[in-house]
């Protein structure tokens, strides 16, 4: 895929980004103010924090200036002062969702961050550092909050290493190709519900809530990488990233094959990205190409062993007229267009 005369990336030219956020706590709800990238423009998010079983997310619709920021949070401040007033908690960059097992609802936060590149003029970023915040206040959570289980499944969620192969973007359609982005105006509640996106699900409730994707983040999980190069004279970026499906995912033997869904196990899709190196904005000219590799459509197997590096390879019956390959590559037209190409990459045939 290729395209040229690229103009913004496919995105809104002059879109509200909430990029800096500080989260306050009252006794009662969690305040939690969102700014653009210049700092001068405040939005001012409420999370209920006195019902332990549902989890209530306001969002106030007016826009604030910096001053008039401060002066809301004085204001809450004085209102609650007979309960401990308004206090900081912490400084982010963004919500990667919210969680509830069998205590609490619990909000997962970007703390840190590091820039890792940048398309047409839209920076992309890694995780650096995560905060798992609780939202309920001590007198209002149940015994379920601190049982055995409950700290078994937050170690488990905890023990999910963020910032390794996960990046994101706050005004670049990372999830989606340069082709796509430029070809399609899609909205950012769309964008969460592709294939690509790692924590669509954490981030659904208050997506759906409050109908935008302001305050969180969509995790493409992956790789990213970003190099300069120097060709024929002239200074190019040279841009490889590998989107890996949130469906069907697991480790290899483990995974095989397709679902009943038509998704095949340890789908990715890899796009190549060449522009030239401009100061700033977008190139006049760019390049993007992109294949997909994912496991053979079909239901098949492998016996995991020690002993045999190269175990036989079962193919099951129960698809005898191929539905689920059907639905495959059905997808794939879908989302590149035809002809599809395919490229067999094992020696030894499944028949």
């Amino acid at each position: 895929m290729a395209a040229e005369n690229c103009s913004d990336g496919g995105q809104d030219p002059n879109p509200c980004y909430l990029q800096k956020f500080r989260l306050y706590e009252t006794r009662s709800n969690f305040y939690m103010v969102g700014r653009d990238k210049s700092g001068t423009l405040c939005r001012i998010l409420k999370i209920d924090r006195l019902d332990p079983s549902e989890l209530t997310v306001l969002e106030d619709s007016t826009t604030y200036a910096e001053i008039e920021c401060y002066d809301l949070l004085r204001r809450i401040h004085e209102g609650n002062r007979s309960t401990g007033g308004l206090k900081f908690v912490t400084a982010c960059y963004g919500i990667i969702g919210f969680v509830k097992f069998l205590g609490p609802h619990y909000m997962l936060l970007i703390t840190k961050r590091r820039k890792i590149g940048a398309i047409c003029g839209h920076t992309i970023y890694a995780i650096s550092k995560t905060q798992m915040i609780t939202i309920g206040n001590s007198p209002v959570q149940s015994n379920m909050a601190y049982s055995k289980n409950e700290k078994r499944y937050k170690k488990l969620l905890c023990s999910v290493d963020l910032t390794k192969d996960f990046f994101f973007s706050y005004s670049y359609n990372v999830m989606h190709s340069l082709q796509r982005n430029l070809c399609k105006n899609e909205t950012g509640l769309l964008n969460y519900e592709t294939m690509f996106v790692w924590n669509e699900f954490l981030t659904r409730g208050i997506r759906n809530n409050l109908k935008n994707t302001l305050w969180t983040v969509a995790l493409v999980y992956g790789f990213f990488k970003q190099v300069e190069l120097s060709v024929s004279g002239r200074d190019v970026k040279l841009t490889l990233i590998a989107r890996r499906s949130r469906h069907y995912a697991g480790t290899r033997y483990l995974k095989r094959g397709v679902n009943e869904k038509g998704r095949v196990a340890n789908d990715v899709e890899t796009e190549q990205i060449v522009f030239e190196d401009v100061p700033e904005g977008c190139p006049t000219q760019i390049s993007s190409v992109v294949q997909n590799r994912g496991s053979i459509p079909l239901f098949w197997s492998q016996e995991t062993s020690r002993l045999n590096l190269k175990p036989d390879i079962i193919l099951s019956k129960k698809d005898p007229t191929y539905e689920a390959t059907k639905l495959h590559f059905e997808n794939l037209a879908r989302r590149y267009g035809n002809p599809i190409i395919i490229l067999n990459l094992i020696k030894v045939g499944l028949g």
